[in-house]
């Protein structure tokens, strides 16, 4: 046998501490055909400053489709069904690097993902720029080796094959066709080169992960052994692996024979139907009207043929809609008849690589008035790959290598709903079939009528009303995840455990709406100090941050006055010209220079934070600046007046000393007090601190104004005017 030997890398990404799907980075890779031998290779690192610490590294692994993974415990959705992920922990200790090796012996082709993800986040808001975080960066690799010319069986033909070694495995595999209901593989004359009993295991199928349903098959001696398989795969390649048990030097042969049962469908014309909707939709005709009684009266005709078959198949349509969004439409209609004879199959493809990355939502209505049998119920298995075709005797819906999804409906319930995260990429199948306590016998002649509504969505019921459905890419892969809000948790945000109530939401936006009126007062002490354009800047940032906020609450009470990226930079950039032009004016600087500055800077404010909304140098470099203008200008008038300046004590003492320590508060609670959980008064403190420090940091009045005083300004009495006129004589 000829081996071949193929190297698959991706690019290294770095990780993220794990609050949602988003966090975990994925990898996507393709394993080909007649592979062997598949090994991961898993490359952790971290950097080597003070601030990087030891690490736990959770990768998880997954054939088909994105692993749904859950590793904060959250709840998924009802009627959701979940089977957990296959996962291994990578330490990163004292060591800058970890290197770890991962091998699955005969993997399942097509394709494999890998996610990896750090530990739960810790919910602390952190100001970008004031901390540098350790960067954690993860790499995988796979190398597979595959054989060239992996030997065919072909079914009803005895094939003779020689095990080498134990040391050298024989593989071979096997199509199984359509309609395959059953498969048998047998293996007989088995010797050894010393012409002794020969012992051998056989492996049928792939390893897939997080479950392997590999079926195993010990054969002693040289009498006949076999092994029976219901619903294989179907138009797929088998991998049958032959390990001989024997000595070290001796060869085995041996004769191995496979043979299916395949089974007749019995259904109505596909094509007629799918040109009886075509000239629905095209719309009436005497040519379309004739299609649609043909089609019509082919179904009763097809009846009686359809009693001697093993299933009877109902034409879907796929309707594609957007990005991971597939709608199936029954081409007889919404409701599909069920007998107890054999059971009615719908196919449901998701096989073009770009399905997995979303949820398969199949509901069952039952129509009770159809049912003749007051205790008959309609079982129902969704699957993937090969159909159940065996309801009334397989209960657990399982078929050859795979579990499927049972579901049931009766006349006491009759609406079931079955939500299957992240589905696998292949053909899926709907078996529906009526079942009597008493025996089929009872329900021979019964029929009931099942509503089926089936359709791929990036996210089951759109995150609900506490979530985000965020469409995820990697290269050119899509998927989606939700991202909740107000404490709300799980796969689709249903989860309520810690999430907060109508009036912790209520309370939230209110205090960080109404905490942005604590600038009224600065205002009032900016405009009676004659000081205008500040007092401009200060409403229009109490107005943004106020609305901004009204906005950005996460729960039910939400105000949006316009579009939430424009409240937001409205807000940022208020904020820092906020701050800028009150340092200026504290600096007495002459009015042409100060409003040159206020003018220039603001413009290269909205610059920066067009670049970088949320860099800590776009508030610190403007403050900075600001405060080395604000020195020198003070430096300037003591070195003018040979005096301290400010020269007054209570200035600095009931006025300057005040307001800066409630900025350094501010700051100190914007920086390193925040998290998710006390955002919303945290945030309001930090505006409460900002407006006041405002109002005591703006300098006084300049002396040659005066107060604002209406009832000079606005006189209603006669005046005696003083004439200054002098008058000029002429000399004759």
């Amino acid at each position: 046998s000829l081996y071949v030997s193929e190297y698959f890398s991706q690019s290294a990404q770095k990780l993220s501490f794990y609050s949602w799907y988003g966090n975990a980075k994925l990898f996507h890779f393709h394993v080909p055909e007649d592979t062997v031998l598949l090994r991961w290779l898993l490359q952790a690192s971290r950097g080597k400053g003070p601030e990087c610490t030891s690490m736990e590294i959770t990768v998880h692994f997954r054939h088909g489709a994105p692993p749904v993974i859950n590793p904060l415990g959250t709840r998924f959705p009802a009627n959701a069904t979940v089977r957990p992920s296959y996962n291994i922990s990578i330490t990163l200790g004292s060591a800058v690097q970890n290197t770890t090796f991962v091998n699955v012996t005969t993997p399942a082709a097509g394709d494999w993902f890998i996610a990896a993800h750090l530990p739960q986040a810790a919910g602390r808001i952190e100001v970008k720029g004031f901390s540098t975080p350790c960067p954690y960066m993860f790499q995988a690799d796979m190398f597979v080796l595959r054989l060239t010319d992996m030997p065919v069986l072909e079914p009803g033909v005895p094939m003779p094959h020689t095990v080498v070694s134990p040391a050298k495995p024989l593989h071979v595999k096997v199509f199984v066709p359509k309609h395959a209901a059953g498969m048998r593989l047998q293996l007989s004359s088995c010797v050894t080169s010393e012409q002794r009993a020969c012992t051998v295991r056989v492996l049928l199928g792939s390893i897939t992960l997080p479950q392997s349903f590999q079926r195993s098959l010990t054969c002693t001696g040289s009498t006949n052994c076999s092994l029976a398989l219901e619903s294989p795969p179907w138009e797929k390649w088998l991998q049958i692996m032959v390990e001989s048990l024997g000595t070290a030097n001796a060869s085995v042969s041996v004769e191995m024979l496979a043979s299916f049962t395949v089974c007749r469908p019995g259904s109505t014309s596909s094509f007629l139907n799918f040109i009886s909707l075509n000239q629905s939709q095209a719309g009436a005709s005497p040519g379309a009207a004739g299609s649609s009684a043909a089609a019509a009266g082919e179904a009763p005709r097809n009846a009686s043929g359809q009693r001697g078959s093993c299933l009877q198949s109902q034409p879907v349509v796929r309707e594609d809609l957007d990005v991971v969004s597939v709608r199936y439409r029954l081409l007889n209609g919404p409701s599909v008849p069920v007998s107890a004879l054999s059971p009615t199959l719908l196919l449901l493809n998701l096989n073009t690589g770009m399905d997995s990355g979303g949820s398969l939502v199949v509901s069952l209505l039952l129509n009770k008035t159809s049912v003749s049998l007051a205790n008959a119920t309609v079982a129902a298995c969704v699957s993937a790959a090969s159909p159940v075709l065996s309801l009334n005797a397989t209960q657990n819906c399982s078929t050859a290598f795979s579990q499927g999804y049972p579901l049931s409906v009766s006349t006491s319930s009759a609406e079931a709903t079955l939500i299957v995260l992240y589905p696998q990429t292949d053909d899926w199948f709907l078996s529906l079939q009526l079942l009597c306590p008493k025996g089929q016998g009872e329900c021979a002649s019964a029929e009931g009528r099942v509503t089926v509504f089936a359709y791929l969505t990036p996210c089951f019921n759109d995150c609900g009303p506490y979530g985000q459905c965020s469409l995820l890419r990697r290269h050119g892969y899509l998927y989606a995840g939700c991202s909740c809000k107000a404490g709300w948790r799980g796969w689709s945000c249903t989860d309520d455990t810690k999430a907060q109530t109508v009036g912790t939401q209520n309370l939230a936006t209110l205090l960080l709406t109404l905490s942005n009126l604590m600038f009224l007062p600065a205002i009032a002490v900016a405009v009676y100090r004659f000081y205008l354009v500040e007092a401009s800047v200060y409403t229009y940032t109490m107005f943004f941050s106020t609305f901004y906020h009204a906005c950005d609450q996460p729960g039910v009470a939400v105000m949006c006055i316009m579009d939430y990226d424009t409240l937001q930079y409205c807000d940022f950039l208020g904020s820092v010209v906020s701050i800028w032009v009150t340092i200026l004016c504290m600096a007495r600087l002459k009015k042409i220079l100060k409003y040159v500055l206020f003018v220039l800077g603001t413009l290269l404010i909205a610059m920066s934070l067009q670049l970088d909304r949320r860099g800590v140098w776009n508030m610190m470099g403007p403050c900075l600046f600001a405060l080395l203008i604000m020195i020198t200008a003070w430096v300037h008038h003591g070195a003018k007046r040979r005096h301290c300046y400010p020269s007054s004590w209570k200035r600095w003492v009931f006025y300057l000393l005040p307001g800066i320590t409630l900025a350094f508060i501010a700051i100190s609670v914007y920086a390193f007090m925040e998290t998710n959980e006390n955002y919303y008064y945290t945030h309001s403190i930090w505006h409460v601190l900002v407006a006041c420090s405002v109002a005591f940091l703006l300098p006084p009045r300049d002396k040659h104004k005066k107060p604002w005083a209406w009832s000079q300004k606005l006189t209603c009495r006669y005046q005696i005017c003083q004439n200054d006129r002098e008058e000029l004589y002429a000399v004759t």
